[in-house]
């Protein structure tokens, strides 16, 4: 039996949506952290760290996503280790979101004018004196429209989890589209509220960047 779509359709489109919010959120978050210490180890003194943390780097912004979730979710399986959909998409997306980002912030590290380090070495102030009081300070103003702006790729690439089983957003409309063999209402109902979830960050990351470059 076909079903007509309905205000209980698009409700169920709203609450999947919850979880590719949440999905976004936890990447973000846990991805973050790893890639800023993936950003300092690309910027530290120690050649090891900078050629382990490059290699890193290299490897997984080489290897599409999709790889990535499926070895988190079928691969560790085959050793014991069945994660939920939910946990296997949060490590992957963490991976990805930690290699990335922590490429993006090297760069604003890495832009900080040099006489900065210069003054503050002059200062007798040790590596971490000078990360914490001088570098990072100015290089997370710089870093906020790019960090931004690969927001909104972190929000759409969510929509790979629908692969593995995970009701977000993008398996949620697959799912009501079956229903209702009325794919050319329900995807561009769920390509809207992707629209709306990442049109406000587009044009706040370019709203930061042009605050940025005026400012500079």
């Amino acid at each position: 039996m076909i079903a007509e779509f309905s205000w209980d359709q698009f409700v169920f489109l709203l609450e999947a949506a919850r979880w590719t919010v949440l999905l976004s959120l936890l990447a973000f978050v846990i991805g973050g952290a790893a890639g800023f210490i993936v950003a300092l180890m690309r910027t530290s003194h120690l050649r090891s760290l900078r050629t382990l943390s490059a290699v890193y780097i290299q490897i997984i912004q080489g290897t599409p996503v999709l790889i990535i979730l499926f070895l988190a979710f079928y691969g560790l399986a085959i050793y014991g280790f069945k994660l939920p959909p939910m946990v296997a998409a949060t490590i992957a997306m963490t991976i990805y979101t930690s290699a990335y980002l922590g490429e993006i912030w090297r760069g604003c590290i890495e832009a900080v004018p040099v006489p900065q380090w210069e003054a503050s070495t002059a200062l007798a102030m040790n590596r971490w004196q000078q990360l914490r009081y001088v570098i990072l300070p100015q290089a997370t103003r710089i870093s906020l429209p790019p960090t931004v702006g690969f927001l909104v790729q972190i929000v759409k690439n969510t929509s790979i989890a629908s692969i593995i089983g995970l009701v977000e957003l993008t398996q949620a409309g697959k799912l009501v589209s079956n229903a209702t063999f009325q794919p050319f209402l329900v995807f561009p109902i769920v390509a809207a509220i992707y629209f709306v979830f990442c049109y406000p960050l587009s044009r706040f990351s370019s709203a930061l960047e042009r605050k940025f470059h005026a400012h500079r």
